[in-house]
Formats: structure tokens, C-alpha cells, sequence
């Protein structure tokens, strides 16, 4: 069951096609939804992606007490995900393409070595973004592209930086590094945490995503996005045409 969930999910994103939920019907709970999840990247691994990071989800209070949960989830970021800062998205590889800003946290020795603003671009495989929680960490937690900015050394605090969401100059979401568990270490740690949990040991180099700081923007053809996070810097995204 575990390998015909993943390939139904590595279907749906390899052809941009959405399909029904399937975590119902599968009778999944959260720890085989990881198992789904895990087969789904080694697809991706198989055919030439390599780690990168792991991601982390439902870091908004106000999301978990939506979903009934008291713990993140997290997914795995791949290479054939990173966008360079600045550079280009393509619609038609996505469903339900949308943006939001993140706090991007990189790793050494089990420890934060840099921090940067980010962009995660999330685009969940299910018919009308519509998804249960084994749902959405079966599908990798929607995860489809990422962009850091420029990295520094970590600020002194990151518990209420000031961040703004633009699409094409205009200010649409404005919100606070507060919004990722109250402190975005806090989702460095909980990423560290849950992803040994499941045997994956967190490598020198790998990106951790903290969460998302704001609500996330739907993607459009032509779209300029950028994030500012106060004391970080900026990120940005092109959308194709």
C-alpha cells in the first residue's frame, strides 16, 4: 500500500494533475503517512535529486489548533527544488502553486551556522488544496521549491522580526517571525527533533525552513514576490509567464 500511495502522489506532481484524497480511503494515520512520504522522495532520489534540508509545517499556533494537533510536521527539501534568489518559477509544472515567507536556518554540527529570509513555494498534489493532516505529510507536506536569500549570522533574536509578503511591489501580507512557534529556533529544534525521530540524521549544509511567517499568495502568471524580514534581508521570486 505504502509504494502505490507514493507513486499516486509522484504521479499527480510529475504531471501537475490533482487528485482525490487518499488518506481516508487508506485507513493512514500520521506515522504511515511518513512512510508514503519517505517512499515519494526516494522517487525523487532515484531519478537524480539529491538532499538538500527538511522543511517544517504547521508551525502556526492557530494552524494547529485548526487541524486538532499539538506537534509540526515536517518534509524533505531536494535539490530539484532550489530556486536561486530572484530566479524564475514554472506554472505549468504546479497545481496550486503559492508563496510564503520563511525564516531559513543552515546547519552545522547539529547547530544554526547562518540564517537567511526565504520563500517557500508549497502546491499540494490533492483536488482543490483540500487535504487531512496524513494527507498533507504523505505529500511531503506540499512541499515544490524553495528560495533563500542572502545568509548572515543569526541576530541576537529572531522571536518578532518584522516580515512583509510583496506581489509585484504591492504589499500583501505583513506578519511577524512570532507567527513560527513563538521563535523560529524553536522550529530548528523541533526539526532536529521529529526528523531523528524517523532515522534522518540532520547533515552539515542542509537547510532547515522554519515555517511560514504569514499567510501564503497564490501564484499568477507574471508575479514579481519578495519577501523583507526585518534584520534578515530580502528573497525574492520570478512567476513565468
Amino acid at each position: 500500500m505504502i509504494s502505490e500511495l507514493a507513486d499516486r502522489l509522484d504521479r499527480a506532481a510529475s504531471t501537475a494533475t490533482a487528485i482525490p484524497r487518499l488518506a481516508a480511503a487508506a485507513r493512514l494515520d500520521p506515522s504511515g503517512a511518513y512512510d508514503v512520504q519517505r517512499a515519494l522522495v526516494e522517487r525523487r532520489l532515484a531519478r537524480g535529486d539529491r538532499l538538500t534540508g527538511v522543511k517544517m509545517g504547521l508551525t502556526s499556533r492557530a494552524k494547529m489548533a485548526q487541524v486538532g494537533v499539538d506537534e509540526v510536521i515536517w518534509g524533505h527539501l531536494t535539490d530539484g527544488m532550489r530556486i536561486d534568489d530572484g530566479g524564475r518559477v514554472d506554472l505549468t509544472r504546479l497545481i496550486h502553486p503559492r508563496a510564503e515567507p520563511e525564516v531559513a536556518f543552515l546547519l552545522s554540527n547539529s547547530a544554526v551556522e547562518a540564517v537567511a529570509p526565504a520563500l517557500e513555494v508549497i502546491d499540494s498534489r490533492f483536488e482543490g488544496f483540500d487535504f487531512s493532516l496524513p494527507d498533507v505529510i504523505a505529500d511531503n507536506t506540499s512541499a515544490a521549491g524553495y528560495v533563500v536569500g542572502p545568509w548572515r549570522p543569526a541576530p541576537e533574536g529572531l522571536d518578532n522580526l518584522g516580515v512583509l509578503l510583496e506581489v509585484n511591489g504591492r504589499v500583501v501580507q505583513t506578519g511577524s517571525t512570532a507567527a513560527i512557534l513563538g521563535d523560529p529556533r524553536r522550529a530548528f529544534d523541533a526539526a532536529i527533533r521529529l526528523a531523528g525521530g524517523r532515522g534522518v540524521e540532520l547533515r552539515d549544509g542542509w537547510i532547515v525552513l522554519a515555517g511560514a511567517a504569514t499567510a501564503a499568495v497564490p501564484l499568477n502568471p507574471g508575479d514579481h514576490v519578495r519577501t523583507v524580514i526585518e534584520k534578515l534581508g530580502t528573497a525574492s521570486l520570478k512567476v513565468g509567464s
